[in-house]
């Protein structure tokens, strides 16, 4: 007759920890690029034109934190947020991981709204040419803008990841106490034949001997 054991089987790993750590390394890998490429895209030139001067056609330029500085503010803004993310929890993280979407949503929105934006040039023309009624001619735009944008589209990314999975990411180490002190660590066992943890204990202030002082 076949015996029925008691002892349950080896389950496999909980299914709530992989996607939680699946989500975080997609979140942070997409935070932190979206971060660095909507920064980097704002120092590009997005714009170029000419305005006409006395000696002919001078030749204008216009880079993307002339032509608008939301994009690289709010790259910044969701790089701080992503980071704020694992110092807080419950609903202070689910604040924070909303900031960080829609940092990443109104970089999408700057960045294409400064893709026909020719402001920055008209402003360079009419001082290159000295009349306030100047415009730029000639005018184009380069494909920067589309690439903030694709930055932003990352902080968005990691933003939803946050607010869909964040409660299932590990926060900052709670060490210390609100009032600032660390916490008290529980007194490890000593063996009293072994030299080393004899001195470890008195190196952290504990009685080796385990007696208490009358």
């Amino acid at each position: 007759m076949d015996h029925v054991t008691a002892v349950p089987h080896p389950r496999t790993e909980a299914g709530p920890a992989r996607p939680g750590r699946r989500s975080l390394a997609v979140a942070l890998l997409c935070g932190a690029l979206g971060a660095a490429v909507a920064l980097l895209a704002t120092r590009q030139r997005w714009a170029e034109g000419t305005a006409t001067v006395a000696g002919g056609a001078f030749p204008l330029t216009a880079r993307g934190s002339e032509v608008t500085g939301v994009p690289a503010a709010l790259a910044i803004v969701g790089l701080a947020a992503l980071v704020a993310v694992f110092a807080v929890r419950r609903s202070g993280r689910l604040l924070v991981a909303a900031l960080l979407a829609l940092s990443g949503a109104g970089t999408v929105a700057a960045a294409l709204g400064g893709v026909s934006d020719r402001s920055a040039l008209d402003e360079k023309a009419a001082q290159a040419s000295g009349d306030t009624a100047a415009t730029a001619a000639a005018l184009s735009h380069t494909g920067w803008p589309y690439v903030a944008a694709a930055g932003g589209a990352l902080l968005l990314l990691a933003g939803l990841l946050a607010l869909r999975y964040g409660r299932l990411w590990p926060a900052m180490s709670g060490r210390y106490d609100r009032s600032g002190a660390p916490r008290a660590r529980a007194a490890r066992p000593v063996d009293p034949d072994r030299p080393e943890d004899l001195w470890k204990a008195l190196d952290r202030g504990e009685d080796p001997t385990g007696t208490e002082p009358a």
